[in-house]
């Protein structure tokens, strides 16, 4: 992913393989810079989430925009203001123990799907944050569930 790259999300949800490879490169970019990467994603606060796929019980790898608010870390589950949530938000569900990367770190967490008033009252600072989220939220019905990730 060069840095002249423009990300358009609605291609890649069009696409899964798509978003699977895109996706492989930013966890391996990750990993191999102390949790940097370029691209689209160039300055943003990335956490690689490990969870358990819902169906196949098998772990699944996805990087994540997060944002600390109020010092809790947030993610936000947009799939660019799909009208269906990404994978991961149905794995978490399903099972909400995971391994969480941040920068060089890593750690056994927990995620937490926050009920909607709280959603409702923390989703404008994540907008304050990554203007697009606003937008995201704009291009679909479905409220835009956050997810509180807390160390275990």
């Amino acid at each position: 992913m060069g840095e002249n790259t423009e990300f358009n999300s609605d291609d890649l949800i069009a696409d899964r393989n798509a978003l699977d490879q895109i996706n492989r490169q930013v966890v391996d970019e990750f990993r191999a810079n102390g949790g940097k990467v370029g691209g689209p994603f160039a300055g943003s606060d990335l956490i690689l989430l490990t969870t358990v796929g819902a169906k196949s019980g098998q772990p699944r790898v996805s990087p994540l925009v997060y944002f600390e608010v109020d010092g809790r870390i947030l993610i936000a589950g947009s799939f660019g203001g799909s009208p269906k949530a990404p994978a991961w938000v149905h794995n978490l569900r399903a099972q909400p123990k995971v391994r969480a990367e941040i920068g060089t770190e890593s750690f056994d967490a927990e995620a937490r799907e926050l009920p909607r008033g709280e959603r409702d009252s923390l989703y404008p600072r994540v907008v304050e944050k990554a203007p697009q989220f606003g937008e995201y939220q704009a291009k679909t019905s479905r409220a835009i569930p956050l997810f509180e990730i807390t160390r275990v």
